[in-house]
């Protein structure tokens, strides 16, 4: 298609499949608006809670592969999945991609699982619920040397973060001060609900991983098993946008979600020890945190040795 100049545009999806996040994006604030007006109903509000994940990953695709052609249009997107996710887009490219992608599980991962100050090599109940806690007080303070670096050398960059938590912190403030009740129910506690399942996801991907570094050359050479992440292979990824086919995603972070049924099943799941490759994400939690309290053999089996955890 020819554009003339001073011609803008309809906004264009770079990939069709966007469209189920796009209808994740919208249906949500309509979920939210209808109990906001009509009141509490348990099963709207468990769509809600749903939808809190998929904006979770949607937020993260969009970090790695950007939905739109047009620049503005994302730069919206931005925005948009900052007021959904309650907390700002910006804070993928510290933490996730210049730490979590870049160091994948390993010693240099200021988020990694096995840390000694989360508990070392763990893979259990209170190990998952307390992660997001714990990541966040250590990535806290790297959003703010990046921002402060942002500061000094980008300042549009920095004018750009800060108004994604304008918008965040001004939306919260609005909708307490119409209603904090309503607030509290339908919007913040939702977020919240999003937030920790996101970080959490973090544990649920890579605890009693192998996190000993591989080089680039390593990783490229057939042979050699890729043991740094687990992946899900159930319905989590229609519903959720592939989140589960993690080894794909870290081997090829710039290929388009739906891409990463192909590159798990060709490519990447011979190359993760069978104990890493998992079935539907509800059974593995099921049976490592619930059963795993009272049944030793239900739990999973660290696939670092003890020296080198660190």
């Amino acid at each position: 298609m020819s554009q003339h100049p001073g011609q803008r545009l309809p906004p264009t999806l770079r990939h069709w499949r966007d469209w189920q996040s796009v209808f994740y994006m919208l249906i949500l604030p309509l979920i939210v608006w209808w109990q906001w007006s009509h009141g509490f109903n348990l099963i709207l509000y468990g769509i809600e809670l749903f939808l809190t994940l998929g904006v979770g990953v949607i937020h993260h695709n969009h970090t790695h592969v950007r939905m739109w052609w047009g620049r503005w249009t994302n730069r919206a997107t931005d925005y948009w999945l900052t007021l959904l996710q309650g907390h700002p887009t910006f804070v993928f490219w510290p933490a996730h991609v210049a730490n979590h992608h870049r160091f994948r599980h390993g010693p240099r991962d200021l988020a990694r699982t096995y840390r000694p100050d989360f508990g070392g090599d763990t893979n259990h109940l209170w190990g998952y619920l307390i992660h997001p806690l714990q990541a966040a007080v250590v990535l806290y303070p790297l959003f703010f040397r990046w921002l402060n670096n942002l500061r000094l050398r980008w300042p549009g960059a920095f004018r750009y973060c800060m108004g994604q938590y304008a918008l965040w912190l001004g939306s919260w403030g609005f909708f307490l001060w119409l209603d904090w009740q309503k607030a509290l129910i339908f919007i913040i506690v939702p977020q919240l609900h999003g937030l920790h399942w996101l970080l959490a996801t973090n544990y649920l991907q890579h605890a009693h991983a192998d996190g000993r570094p591989l080089s680039r050359a390593q990783r490229n050479t057939p042979g050699i098993e890729l043991n740094y992440a687990r992946n899900f292979e159930g319905l989590v990824n229609p519903l959720l946008f592939n989140i589960g086919l993690h080894t794909a995603h870290h081997e090829c972070p710039h290929a388009h979600w739906s891409d990463l049924t192909t590159l798990h099943e060709r490519i990447y799941r011979q190359r993760v020890t069978p104990a890493l490759n998992e079935g539907g994400l509800l059974p593995y939690m099921g049976r490592v945190f619930v059963l795993g309290l009272i049944w030793p053999a239900a739990r999973t089996q660290p696939q670092m040795p003890p020296d080198a955890v660190k």
